[in-house]
């Protein structure tokens, strides 16, 4: 039985499973990533969590989700958030030199979208839309089946779309981004709370909260209006952290869609919840793996 390797790298752990093609994960393992997070150390801890998690050798080829760009052919990590020295990383190359496996490399949030598409919210459709929102708010977009990466590979910024062009300045450089309003430090700044916090006052009742979670939606289904007329997805998937609070911010984010989107362009759109929560990074890149390994 074939297996493959994903691999989700973040800024304070590693997680690993090892999957049968099918999507089973027959084994998973996390382990801490070195601080700091240089590349050397990093891929020594990835080589060393490789051979705990596949010591008989049994799997055909790795993918590896990555915190930031990588270039469209899956090789190079252009750049990783919240790890040290990150910059035109070779980490497909590195691996297959100690692996001898094949491996693909994608940016994180591309593989939570794929992740979704193939084992979670987005399995019935072909083409969806995936936000995660938390720390920043990072997207997806699953065309035909299929990862769009744009011709260099760092398509899918979709939470640096403007949302307000007088709005509060971006690491991007961009201005009102939709992350400078609907990540976790907006909220913090909005409310001087944490989302788990609010979701819990608003479980409760408070008003205050419940305004606040309203207010949220509608930031959201604005951002959302320009990507769906743009791509017109059967599906858009919330996921990341402050997706616990979907239930409060869903009624005002859906009806701010439909009265913007004219009907032929949202006909049949679902908009969903995703299902994998930590594991989608690792499940996408199990499934990019497979991508390869199949060749």
């Amino acid at each position: 039985m074939q297996q493959v390797i994903g691999i989700d790298l973040g800024g304070t752990a590693i997680k690993l499973g090892r999957f049968t093609e099918d999507g089973n994960c027959l084994q998973s393992l996390t382990v801490d990533t070195p601080q700091p997070a240089t590349p050397e150390a990093v891929l020594s801890a990835i080589v060393d969590a490789i051979t705990q998690i596949d010591p008989d050798n049994q799997t055909i080829a790795i993918g590896v989700g990555t915190p930031g760009p990588a270039d469209a052919a899956g090789r190079v990590a252009k750049v990783a958030i919240n790890l040290a020295g990150w910059h035109d990383v070779p980490l497909a190359d590195w691996l297959e030199a100690k692996t001898n496996k094949p491996t693909i490399l994608a940016n994180d949030a591309n593989c939570a979208g794929l992740g979704e598409a193939w084992l979670g919210a987005g399995r019935n459709f072909q083409n969806l839309i995936l936000l995660t929102l938390g720390t920043g708010v990072g997207g997806a977009v699953i065309l035909d089946g299929k990862l769009f990466v744009g011709h260099q590979g760092a398509a899918a910024e979709l939470g640096l779309i403007t949302l307000n062009p007088d709005g509060p300045m971006c690491n991007s450089g961009n201005q009102g981004s939709l992350e400078q309003y609907t990540c976790i430090s907006a909220i913090r700044s909005r409310t001087g709370k944490e989302p788990a916090e609010l979701g819990k006052l608003a479980q409760n009742g408070d008003p205050e909260s419940l305004t606040f979670w309203q207010d949220y939606g509608k930031d959201l289904g604005i951002g959302l209006t320009s990507l769906i007329y743009v791509l017109t997805p059967q599906a858009v998937i919330i996921g990341g952290g402050i997706s616990a609070s979907f239930e409060f911010f869903y009624p005002a984010m859906q009806a701010e869609i439909e009265k913007r989107v004219l009907p032929t362009s949202r006909l049949g759109l679902q908009i969903l919840l995703a299902e994998l929560g930590n594991s989608a990074g690792m499940v996408g890149a199990a499934k990019l793996a497979w991508g390869i390994g199949d060749r």
